[in-house]
């Protein structure tokens, strides 16, 4: 630990820019860093960045989380810090495609990076949150939780799996001094895109938004006490009437009878 910082953020993904961009902000927040990356090479050039331009410390761990055994590592460091005060789960995986003839193994990727590591990691960090009774964990969703497309099957599924997860969390987690906060971006000018399917050329402009300005809202919002922060809704009653009809068509979907509609 450094003497200028006495808590702890892991960032996951570090090495994308969108990661990196979390971290150079933690970084001016006075957090010390651990980085999380599969490439040994990107994530120690960035954790040099950092530490050449600021006072924190920054380490880092080199993982690859699509693999359980590099991902059981990093769940013991987030159970064993006691210094943990933040989780940012950023890395993730995305392939665009139509499901007859999908490569397995995207598939799996995918499940893996922004399922199995989202969910096994916030649980790790939870371990010694709730017993400290403080900590913050921030999982990134994706707009394609909402706009589904017909070759997002896979990846729109396991970005809404990071938003319902996280909802339920909140509710699980009221009153014990943890918060939990799910992060929503659209189209970000990174290197998301590079493999995944679709070209990032495919987007206009206008609906493109720089990493940085992506997690100085997250941020904003994480500081206004937001639950779900949209960087690019600028008309919150919107999220609100969703939210709301979602309350409205929960109680409902479990009868004794069928709906009159169908009996016969």
């Amino acid at each position: 630990m450094s003497a200028h910082a006495s808590k702890t953020a892991v960032i996951t993904g570090a090495s994308s820019t969108f990661g990196e961009a979390y971290a150079r902000r933690l970084a001016e927040r006075g957090y010390d860093l651990v980085l999380v990356g599969r490439n040994e090479g990107k994530i120690k050039n960035v954790a040099e960045a950092l530490a050449e331009h600021s006072e924190v410390h920054v380490g880092t761990l080199v993982a690859d989380l699509s693999d359980p055994a590099q991902l059981a590592k990093v769940e013991e460091r987030l159970r064993s810090d006691e210094s943990l005060d933040l989780l940012v789960n950023a890395a993730g995986a995305a392939t665009f495609a139509p499901t007859p003839g999908f490569d397995t193994k995207a598939v799996d990727v995918q499940v893996a990076l922004n399922i199995t590591a989202t969910t096994r990691l916030t649980a790790a960090a939870l371990t010694g949150m709730t017993r400290r009774g403080q900590g913050t964990i921030v999982n990134v969703s994706s707009a394609m939780a909402f706009w589904i497309q017909p070759v997002s099957a896979v990846y729109s599924a396991t970005k809404s799996y990071v938003l319902t997860f996280t909802q339920a969390l909140q509710q699980e987690l009221s009153g014990t001094g943890v918060r939990v906060q799910v992060v929503v971006p659209g189209a970000m000018s990174t290197g998301f895109w590079d493999g995944s399917g679709v070209e990032l050329s495919d987007f206009p402009a206008a609906n493109i938004m720089t990493p940085e300005a992506a997690v100085d809202a997250a941020l904003a919002g994480l500081d206004a006490g937001e639950d779900v922060t949209i960087p690019s809704l600028a008309d919150v009653s919107v999220w609100n009437t969703y939210e709301e009809a979602r309350d409205a068509l929960a109680p409902v979907l479990s009868r004794d009878v069928p709906a009159e509609r169908y009996r016969r």
